[in-house]
């Protein structure tokens, strides 16, 4: 699926704090594209489990909940607004508990199924940049337009620790890639760039040479 009504997708993928948050965003600005953090909405989900004292571990109950939770994921000013149970979770989203847990609440495959299917209603009506760990191989497979941003280890524990976060990389990188519904991997036919030694905008600047060899116009 690339889009549902002809709209350009752009799908950037990697593990965590390779960079492809602050990519994708400056990618969709300098395009005009709308940007949306699809990490945000299962953080919002994290929130929420947290909040009700469910379980993490508890799939059932997690699954029971994103079923029966009112979960909105607009795009406002081209940048995506997330309301659950009519809430804004963004405050609460970076706190250490989130950063804790997410990657087990976010391995429920009904979850995950509910989600994915807000994330692709955001497809319907905007040309945008997606950002993830499973746009390019499951939320838009069909689009032409995928890219897999990576880094060392040790540059993205240190990038990490520079934005105050405590999550530790390589059990988060274990747990995105060993999920058995829609795990964290590298589709086929995305270019992969490495962002260890690359400000923002070389790697933005990579992407944009690599959608103009693709046939697409990067002016908005």
């Amino acid at each position: 699926m690339n889009s549902t009504a002809g709209h350009k997708i752009i799908a950037i993928d990697g593990p965590a704090a390779s960079g492809k948050s602050s990519v994708a965003r400056e990618l969709a600005r300098r395009l005009g594209f709308a940007y949306v953090n699809s990490g945000a909405l299962y953080r919002a989900m994290t929130w929420l489990v947290l909040k009700r004292g469910i379980s993490p571990a508890n799939a059932a109950a997690i699954g029971r909940l994103a079923e029966r939770a009112a979960i909105s994921c607009e795009l406002r000013d081209l940048d995506s607004l997330i309301l659950i149970d009519g809430v804004d979770p963004e405050p609460f989203l970076r706190e250490d508990r989130v950063n804790e847990n997410v990657s087990l609440v976010s391995r429920v495959p009904r979850l995950r199924e509910i989600l994915v299917d807000h994330l692709r209603r955001s497809g319907e009506a905007n040309d945008l940049v997606m950002e993830g760990r499973d746009i390019g191989s499951v939320v838009f497979p069909q689009t032409p337009f995928k890219f897999y941003i990576d880094a060392s280890p040790d540059i993205r524990r240190r990038r990490r620790e520079a934005q105050g976060q405590r999550d530790h990389i390589t059990v988060r990188d274990e747990a995105d890639s060993s999920r058995r519904f829609s795990p964290l991997i590298i589709a086929e036919d995305a270019h992969v760039i490495d962002s260890s030694n690359l400000t923002i905008d070389g790697v933005v600047g990579e992407i944009i040479g690599r959608l103009k060899l693709k046939g697409l116009t990067t002016t908005p």
